[in-house]
């Protein structure tokens, strides 16, 4: 039974209490008049993001930053962090088996670790609570605001430093006026979606408050010939729950809790093999580039959990805003999954000595506090300054279990409990100094004082190595690192719709250790920390009496002691060793174009160009890999990638209109191996969706027909070659689909 199946008979139970939760929810606000939006002259909508820790247009900020709509990315089908990276050309997204072990990258650097003892390399902040573990950000967002994108190094304002970016998530506020909504949305493949919000005042001008929940399941697009099921699917919930109480005209206070729970059953399928015993095993499954087929005697299976409550506190006073933010969060997660082709359990048919079934259970227990208080000063013609301190504490508990059966009377296991405790301090201010009318200078500088600890053990029942097992070991160790960060640049007003910028940014990345189930006794020495020096120079314009929007920015940015995973063997099987792999460097130019010739007619397209390769690699005592690796490419960073989306609406009678949408994702092929595999490139592919809705604004209705990858596309988000077998991770849109969407809004 499927996990979609298994919870098949609770989701009508659930909608039913989901209803009733709003419902009664919804009586219990009362209505209040809400500001009317700015009437529609055919330009472009001035958009305010808060990438300087003000509300500034986005338009007008010195920094690379990209915007979002969470209203366009729900009417896409586009609701968790990694599905975002086909609409900017700069982010990618590894996947590696669960979300545990996922990241992001900006610009071709990211985290390539799954190991508690390394912070990421991209920041994720929601309503500005640092999620400090990269796994924590690869759950369905909901009731979003925007996300601002900030590329390159953010070594002064966000939270922990963040060398290559920072993906920055806001949610919406509570209305004044009583508002909901319910949306429903059903796609071929057995996908079905439900989310539904109320929001208004509970008190009139003192306490507004909001409520949004979500459940959505899909079976998968992968078929278990053993068991029959389908695999690599998902059935999550949700619940987001907003206050905002404000006791006077310069007090706001924003109480947030949020909880999302998630089973899945990611699996990677066999591509390519040149091993006998592999196909043998895996029969009848057919093995091509385009496999979406397993023969797995237990399909993997995850749980993951993840919640948090913040509150924060906006006190005006002068023109001066004092802000503290207080956050506490925690993530579950529980894994049973396989380093076979064969999967789970112990089928003793397909099993010999050189072809071992290894079981993988693995849990994760992390907790996190973290507060922010900063000051932003009143606005001036002459020096605006933001300055503050952060400090974030974290405890990450693991354990692993890897049992490996090599035949029907051999089997063996190790199990390994390990403990990571994390602690970061923080002081930093940036400021804008207005020399001239039209130049201003930028500086901003940041000290961070981090802290690392860890406890790892090890049990084997085997005094020697066997597959992808170590023998018993203990270690400890702990490490302190303080840093400078910071920034400095000039920004250059051409005119009032025109700017431009150069600066220079440094970034910092915490020391590490590479805490894992087979930690040797060789990686018992904290790594450096990884710093970035990045130059960059940017334009921003809006053109055509605002019909036209144009932003540039090319940089370049240079790493030294750069963290990333080694591949390794133990026994003949394939391990990673987290190392500070040398120096690397990203350059590139980026470029967004955003057009609203008609008030009818949306059009906009970036593309990116980026160059992300190693300067220096360093190879690390007794590797078995080859390290020939100076001057080869970035790993999960395509040098050129692209998005386009047009949009037109047809207005008819009655108050109906129709909305025409359409989007092209390109991308050049990509290399997904450190170690340069010529099996583990992804060639060059293009995405293209579409769809068409009838709407009736005044009456909030809204029914879309969304059609998915419609040129049938195959691609592979991850190939992973080992032992002449190459596997691959397979991405919802791997073919063709279609659904409908319904909103109804009151």
């Amino acid at each position: 039974m499927n996990i979609h199946t298994k919870n098949k008979q609770l989701q009508s139970r659930r909608y039913q209490h989901l209803f009733a939760l709003l419902t009664g929810a919804s009586l219990s606000l009362s209505a209040a008049a809400e500001e009317s939006s700015p009437p529609d002259d055919g330009g472009l909508p001035s958009v305010t993001v808060t990438a300087t820790r003000r509300e500034a247009s986005v338009r007008s900020v010195p920094i690379a930053v990209s915007v979002l709509s969470g209203d366009e990315l729900s009417q896409s089908n586009r609701n968790s962090i990694d599905t975002i990276a086909a609409e900017l050309p700069s982010v990618d997204f590894r996947q590696q088996g669960g979300n545990k072990d996922t990241s992001i990258f900006i610009r071709g650097i990211g985290t390539i670790s799954t190991s508690p003892g390394v912070e990421p390399t991209v920041s994720t902040i929601i309503d500005g609570v640092v999620l400090a573990r990269p796994g924590q950000a690869t759950l369905d967002v909901l009731d979003i605001e925007r996300i601002e994108v900030l590329r390159g190094p953010q070594g002064t304002l966000f939270g922990k430093n963040a060398s290559s970016g920072v993906i920055n998530i806001i949610t919406k506020q509570p209305s004044k006026e009583l508002t909901g909504f319910v949306d429903a949305a059903v796609y071929q493949g057995n996908e079905k979606r439900l989310s539904a919000g109320v929001s208004g005042t509970l008190k009139q001008d003192v306490v507004r408050a909001s409520l949004t929940v979500v459940d959505t399941a899909y079976d998968g697009n992968v078929d278990n010939l053993k068991t029959g099921e389908k695999v690599n699917g998902f059935d999550h919930q949700g619940l987001r729950g907003k206050v905002l109480i404000t006791p006077n005209q310069d007090t706001d206070i924003t109480l947030t809790a949020d909880y999302l729970r998630s089973v899945s059953s990611p699996t990677y399928t066999i591509a390519q093999s040149t091993n006998t015993a592999v196909i043998n095993a895996v029969a009848p499954v057919h093995i091509s580039a385009t496999n979406r087929q397993v023969e797995y005697d237990l399909s993997n299976a995850i749980n993951d959990f993840n919640k948090g409550v913040s509150a924060q506190v906006d006190w005006r006073n002068q023109g001066y805003t004092w802000t503290s933010i207080t956050g506490i969060r925690s993530w579950d997660n529980v894994q049973h999954t396989t380093t076979s082709t064969i999967g789970n359990s112990a089928d003793v048919s397909r099993i010999t000595a050189a072809f071992p079934a290894t079981r993988d259970i693995g849990t994760l227990y992390y907790r996190q506090f973290s507060e922010e208080v900063r000051v932003a000063s009143p606005k001036s013609d002459l020096f605006e300054y933001v300055a503050g301190a952060y400090y974030l504490k974290g405890k990450d508990e693991e354990t692993y279990q890897r049992i490996v059966t090599t035949l029907p009377s051999v089997v063996n296991s190790g199990y390994a409990p390990y403990s990571v405790d994390n602690d970061s301090l923080a002081l930093f201010g940036d400021s804008t100094y207005k020399i001239t009318q039209q130049l201003k200078f930028l500086s901003g500088l940041r000290w961070t004082h981090d802290k690392i600890a860890y406890q790892h053990s090890r049990t084997s029942t085997s005094s020697t190595a066997f597959a992808g097992v170590q023998p018993a070991t203990a270690n400890s160790g702990s490490d302190t690192e303080s840093a400078f960060s910071g920034r400095l640049g000039f920004q250059f007003d051409i005119s009032n719709t025109v700017t431009s910028y150069a600066t220079y940014s440094r970034g910092y990345k915490g020391p590490a250790y590479n805490v894992f189930f087979n930690m040797f006794n060789r990686d018992t020495l904290a790594l450096k920390p990884e710093t970035s020096d990045s130059y960059e120079i940017g334009l921003k314009a809006l053109l055509l009496d605002r019909k036209l929007s144009l932003n540039v920015a090319a940089f370049q940015t240079k790493y030294a002691n750069y963290q990333a995973n080694f591949y390794d063997t133990v026994a003949g099987a394939v391990v990673t060793r987290l190392i500070n792999a040398g120096d690397v460097s990203t350059r590139g130019v980026e470029v967004e174009l955003e057009a609203r010739p008609t008030s009818q007619l949306h059009l906009s397209t970036s593309v990116a160009y980026i160059d992300a390769h190693i300067d220096q690699f360093n190879c690390p005592a007794a590797a078995a890999a080859s390290c020939n690796l100076n001057g080869q490419t970035l790993p999960f960073s395509p040098k050129t990638k692209s998005f386009t989306r047009a949009a037109y609406t047809v207005p008819l009678n009655n108050g109906l209109q129709v909305e025409f949408a359409s989007d092209y994702a390109w991308q050049s092929k990509v290399q997904y191996d450190l170690f340069q595999s010529p099996t583990s490139i992804q060639g060059s592919y293009g995405i293209w969706n579409a769809s068409v809705a009838l709407s009736t604004p005044e009456k909030g209705w809204r029914v879309a027909l969304i059609g998915k990858n419609l040129a049938d596309k195959s691609y592979s988000t991850n190939l992973i070659s080992s032992g002449g077998t190459v596997t691959r991770g397979i991405p919802r849109d791997d073919t063709r689909y279609v659904g409908i969407n319904v909103r109804k809004e009151f």
